[in-house]
């Protein structure tokens, strides 16, 4: 029985930052603030997911999950997934899909170290390891960082050298100044591609508000230079020009990403060829419970999907089914060590090995490393 829902604020050490229109960037190490939901049961065992503080505010506690998850069984998770989904209508808003997502992890996590057994195996234990790509920042104006189609070749060609044998390239984007531009963008990929040559498999992942012309004219230069997917070049709402253009490029769309609507969402864009490969994140999509459905939606369409982002839940997730080829590992960036332990965390749950690969967790739950006692000694605020 579920006892207990809270989160606790604490301050931690960044060496990124988010630009005015959300894109992350390296910075000087500062300090931030970040929260650590937490669900536990009457015997005291708790499950964990970290958080945007504004997405658990005290109001969407008390007003939307505590009353569904307080007294209830954490095994229930399709049910209480359910409840808390329906509650959204009434929110107007004010109970977003990513804080949705949130609770599903963190009550996957609580069952996980409840039987001692990763989330990964109950979802299926479809395989222990999987192959990543290097996910690139967003391109910028910093010397010898990804202000260039040379300095994005350089190090893609540092980023094989580590063991990726994918990458995936985020161009640049406003506020850089002249972005969004189809020309900058189709001259980093030809650099990259004459960087890494033929056998490393290449995404683009552009800016995701141009015209239908300008995503065509781009997604034939990709394809040309054989990329393996194209990545959210317009806006997702509109599902009918994702099936215009898939419709005239044999360059693999991938998506939606952000688009609302859960699994649901996902299924209108099978059933009207607005994709080719599917596309899920357990923050953006509701949490696991949903994502998972999507995966095997997918099988059942013989369709890749690609789970989005890095982390834990999607570790989970990719250990479930073996629908998705590959794990994001980023975001990337020559100035940033993305191997670099927060001082929150006692170890990374991602270690790339020589190979390309990254080993799915060991630990029960999740698998995320944490360092209560820093969180514990540093907390800011809690509810």
């Amino acid at each position: 029985m579920i006892t207990s829902v809270r989160a606790r604020v604490f301050t931690t050490t960044a060496h990124t930052a988010i630009d005015e229109g959300g894109h992350r960037h390296p910075s000087e190490p500062h300090e931030v603030r970040e929260a650590l939901l937490e669900i536990t049961d009457a015997d005291g065992v708790t499950g964990y997911c970290q958080v945007q503080p504004d997405q658990v505010r005290p109001s969407v506690l008390e007003k939307h999950v505590r009353p569904v998850l307080l007294g209830q069984d954490p095994w229930d998770r399709e049910r209480l997934w359910r409840e808390l989904a329906h509650r959204q209508r009434g929110a107007h808003g004010g109970f977003t899909d990513r804080a949705l997502g949130y609770v599903d992890q963190a009550l996957w996590d609580l069952v996980g170290r409840r039987v001692d057994l990763p989330v990964w195996k109950l979802l299926g234990g479809a395989r222990d390891r999987v192959p990543a790509y290097a996910s690139t920042m967003c391109g910028d104006t910093t010397p010898g960082g990804l202000a260039s189609p040379q300095d994005y070749a350089a190090f893609a060609k540092r980023l094989v050298g580590q063991g990726y044998r994918a990458i995936k390239l985020h161009t640049w984007m406003p506020p850089v100044p002249g972005a969004p531009s189809v020309r900058m963008d189709v001259e980093a990929c030809e650099a990259v591609r004459e960087a890494v040559g033929p056998d490393v498999e290449l995404m683009l992942d552009a800016n995701h508000w141009y015209r239908r012309t300008e995503a065509l004219e781009l997604g034939r230069a990709v394809q040309r230079l054989g990329f393996s997917w194209f990545e959210e070049p317009m806006e997702e709402a509109s599902a009918s020009s994702y099936r215009w253009l898939a419709e005239q490029l044999d360059v693999p769309v991938i998506g939606p990403e952000v688009a609302w609507g859960k699994h649901m969402a996902r299924a209108e864009w099978v059933s009207t060829g607005a994709c080719d490969i599917l596309r899920a994140g357990a923050n953006g999509c509701g949490g696991i419970t949903p994502v998972l459905k999507v995966l095997h939606l997918a099988e059942s369409f013989g369709m890749d999907c690609e789970v989005h982002g890095n982390g834990s839940a999607s570790l989970a997730l990719l250990g479930a089914s073996d629908a998705s080829r590959w794990y994001e590992r980023g975001l990337l960036h020559p100035h940033v060590d993305f191997d670099l332990v927060p001082p929150h965390l006692n170890s990374i749950v991602d270690d790339l090995d020589e190979d390309g690969f990254v080993a799915l967790p060991t630990l029960p739950g999740l698998g995320d490393d944490w360092n209560l006692d820093h969180v514990s000694t540093h907390v800011v605020d809690s509810w």
